[in-house]
């Protein structure tokens, strides 16, 4: 089989490559739009201009590779297959006219020519090969084929847990439920991770063998861990005796595009998506239903920082689809990425009335709210989340967490208190949460012994974090150990040099140990990085008549009150 380059390093070679001749300005234009936009992932801005050159110089195989690979990546596979029939056969760059290619023809259902150009080292690549091989003899009727290439490949290394999933993948699709329950049980050898698509497979699997309330257990146990809503829904559907034929991969196509699917989540973590997204697009060209390959494809980009790609891309869910809410959960982060809050806020808000059950929705409504200063309505959405779970569990700490916060914001400290003990109850050692009740009990000028200790703690999980170690040098500070200080602050300043906060800080401390010029000097520093205006107008002030002039003025630095 003839060795392939990879498509992730051939649009790596093509995004590097030296600029094509250019014939006018137009052209030049085009192009070098097109490389900027293709260069930061905005695939949509490299497809127009990458198009647009090519209206200028048809015929270009640069162009057209790239022209194909924007495409593909924004899903536009009739686009990118009309762009792919114009490469040259001896031009560089066929294997993403290849991808299209196979795409296309196991969309039509041209199973011999698909398997033709897997033959001919022209399929979807190596961890994607064999698996489709395997569905396209399923397609063509030879189920013996189909599980012949399916065992050999649960041989191969690396290949064993996907190999098993297809098979009993292709087992249910024709019926033979006991066998595939067998496989996605772990019962053969090859233990399957749950992933939201296995689970959803595992449990209609299981309806079809009268196992119902085996596959609400199973139901209930991942979404305990995962609130999907798909599969709540499923949950909900099951629970309530609804009939749920399976119809979950049952052809060919559908096989491919689980394929694809699979291949992309496995390569999802790395640091280059393009190849992740290329097969997540390829699921929906060959499988234009299948929506979580949608929701992967929107997340991929959004990792890309393509937030209205994303954006874009979450609101091709169907309102009648089971992926819907979290398509729009996406598409409001995103948009909220965008500076599009109001937008987002109101997606949240019309999912919450129409869904107001579900957990998760209610803590992305809160979540987006908080961050928006809206305290009060983010404290309905936490405290509706802590109505509707074990809040005792101890995931739901941030719950806590964050509705301390929004009370702590709106100056409200005994219920903020008790929802930060609450937390560290149920995550003890939370660095996030050491750190701000610690800080907050500084700020208060109490518990010093206490805070010290939550910080100390802080530090030791987070030694990294500029803005924990700047609590332990104020917390020195609040004690008078003026010396003790020195060292975090500097520490903290050094890991967040552009904080306002951290730099007066410093500034306060050099000031406290008689280094006065360099205490003046970070105020001025301070400033210049555009604090709170009140928080200016104090250091304006220390700059005016020096610190401890503020402090007396304010009532001393120690501790105003013990308990």
């Amino acid at each position: 089989m003839p060795v392939k380059r990879s498509l992730v390093a051939l649009v790596l070679a093509a995004a590097f490559a030296a600029p094509v001749p250019v014939v006018a300005d137009g052209l030049a234009g085009s192009y070098l739009a097109a490389r900027s936009a293709a260069f930061v992932g905005n695939h949509a801005e490299a497809a127009t201009y990458f198009d647009r050159a090519l209206e200028l110089d048809p015929g270009n195989p640069f162009l057209i590779s790239n022209s194909i690979f924007a495409h593909a990546s924004l899903g536009n596979w009739d686009r990118a297959a009309e762009v792919s029939d114009t490469l040259p056969a001896d031009a560089e760059g066929q294997e993403l006219g290849y991808l299209v290619r196979f795409v296309r023809h196991v969309r039509e259902g041209r199973f011999d020519e698909a398997e033709a150009m897997i033959d001919a080292g022209q399929g979807p690549g190596p961890l994607a090969d064999g698996l489709s091989r395997a569905w396209l003899a399923f397609g063509r009727g030879d189920m013996t084929g189909a599980v012949s290439i399916l065992e050999d490949l649960s041989t191969e290394r690396g290949l064993q847990e996907l190999a098993a999933l297809h098979l009993a993948l292709a087992r249910a699709a024709v019926g033979d439920f006991e066998a595939a329950h067998a496989i996605l049980s772990g019962e053969t050898g090859v233990e399957i991770t749950n992933t939201e698509r296995v689970v959803r497979a595992r449990a209609l699997v299981m309806v079809q063998l009268d196992l119902r309330g085996e596959a609400l257990d199973l139901l209930d146990g991942y979404t305990q861990a995962v609130p999907d809503p798909g599969l709540l829904a499923l949950q909900a559907q099951l629970g309530a005796g609804a009939e749920e034929p399976y119809e979950f991969v049952n052809t060919a196509q559908s096989g491919v595009a689980e394929v694809f699917f699979t291949v992309a989540q496995l390569l999802s973590g790395d640091r280059n998506r393009s190849l992740p997204l290329l097969m997540a697009q390829g699921a929906r060209g060959v499988d234009p239903g299948h929506t979580d390959a949608i929701l992967l494809a929107g997340e991929l980009m959004g990792e890309d920082d393509q937030h209205a790609l994303a954006a874009r891309t979450f609101a091709e869910v169907p309102e009648t689809d089971g992926n819907y809410i979290e398509a729009q959960m996406g598409r409001a982060e995103a948009l909220e990425e965008l500076g599009e809050s109001e937008q987002a806020i109101e997606i949240l808000s019309a999912l919450v009335e129409a869904r107001p059950e579900l957990a998760s929705l209610q803590a992305a409504y809160g979540d987006i709210l908080r961050r928006n200063e809206m305290f009060e309505e983010a404290i309905v959405a936490y405290s509706a989340v802590l109505d509707l779970v074990d809040a005792d569990l101890p995931r739901y700490w941030f719950i806590h967490y964050a509705r301390a916060i929004c009370y702590h914001q709106l100056d409200d400290w005994p219920p903020a208190e008790a929802d930060f003990r609450r937390a560290l109850e149920l995550n003890p050692e939370q660095p996030n949460v050491l750190n701000y009740l610690g800080y907050s009990l500084v700020e208060q000028r109490r518990n010093f012994d206490e805070a010290l200790d939550m910080i100390q703690r802080a530090v030791a999980a987070r030694p990294e974090s500029g803005y924990i170690i700047d609590s332990l040098g104020w917390v020195y500070y609040r004690l008078g150990r003026f010396e003790e200080a020195v060292a975090p602050m500097e520490r903290a300043v050094e890991l967040e040099p552009n904080d306002p906060i951290v730099n007066d800080h410093l500034g306060d401390v050099y000031w406290m140990v008689g280094r006065y010029r360099e205490a003046e000097f970070q105020w001025h520093r301070a400033l210049s990085f555009e604090p709170e205006e009140d928080e200016a107008e104090r250091i304006r002030r220390k700059l005016d008549v020096g610190l401890y002039v503020v402090l007396e003025e304010e009532g001393g630095v120690g501790a105003l009150e013990e308990e």
